[in-house]
């Protein structure tokens, strides 16, 4: 006896739209289902009511009238963020950003986690909004390496403490690895490491241990380094480094001699 309609397998169904449009670089799976639940959406000219709606190879999507393509291979950038820059697609008070920033000819991309508008160094962009969000889960374990720059008397068991974890007017931060690199009158070098990137997580422990954040420069974010990258520099990953780093598959070699996409 055949299976029933709404028991075919996914591959039948097609994916869901919130998920296909982040695979399309659109934005995260969640600000998707924000644009849907806004009515921004539309699948074949018809507003789309459920970021569970199901779209199949060929449907015309467009988001705010403007048609979107389909998900291109996963690609992800090394982008050097400069202070003065906040990480969102668009701004309410209309403060310069990010993408606005970018050198021309890029696809569309959304940032794996943010920086904030003091901050800089290493900001990871990608074309895949679900890859974006794999990268962000502290469950892969990365750790996310600075160089901070404080003001003030730096002491190194306090720093060692955090080791620990620490509790800031009620928030709990996990273990953050803290070091004394150099110090200079009354402004210290440190590195620090998290693997977990709480909202301004880095300024509100140092303030709580006496400590004036100055300058915060992001070095690293798991296995990618900021390395030599000018400030507002953009590199792409080596696809084959990126799919050994996160176990993707290699995509399909073209048939009759086609060139693969670059």
């Amino acid at each position: 006896m055949a299976e029933p309609a709404e028991e075919a397998a996914p591959e039948a169904r097609g994916e869901r739209i919130a998920k296909w449009l982040a695979r399309a670089g659109v934005a995260s799976r969640r600000d998707a289902e924000a644009m849907i639940a806004e009515g921004r959406v539309k699948l074949e000219n018809r507003v789309v009511e459920s970021p569970a709606t199901f779209i199949r190879p060929g449907d015309l999507v467009t988001v705010d009238g403007r048609p979107v393509a389909e998900p291109q291979r996963s690609r992800l950038f090394r982008y050097h963020k400069p202070v003065g820059l906040v990480t969102t697609h668009r701004d309410e008070k209309g403060r310069p950003t990010v993408f606005d920033s970018l050198p021309p000819g890029l696809p569309r991309l959304v940032s794996v986690g943010r920086l904030d508008l003091n901050s800089e160094g290493l900001l990871l962009l990608t074309n895949d909004g679900a890859l974006a969000r794999r990268l962000e889960l502290p469950a892969n374990g990365w750790l996310r390496r600075y160089r901070v720059r404080v003001n003030g008397f730096v002491d190194e068991r306090a720093l060692a403490a955090l080791a620990g974890g620490v509790t800031v007017e009620g928030v709990r931060y996990a273990p953050i690895e803290a070091g004394l690199d150099s110090r200079k009158g009354a402004n210290a070098w440190l590195t620090v490491a998290l693997h977990e990137g709480k909202n301004r997580e880095i300024r509100r422990v140092m303030q709580h241990l006496g400590l004036n954040v100055s300058r915060l420069i992001r070095t690293a974010y798991g296995p990618f380094q900021l390395g030599a990258l000018p400030r507002g520099g953009v590199e792409e990953v080596n696809p084959k480094v990126l799919r050994e780093q996160l176990g993707l598959r290699a995509p399909p070699r073209p048939r009759h001699g086609g060139a693969a996409e670059g």
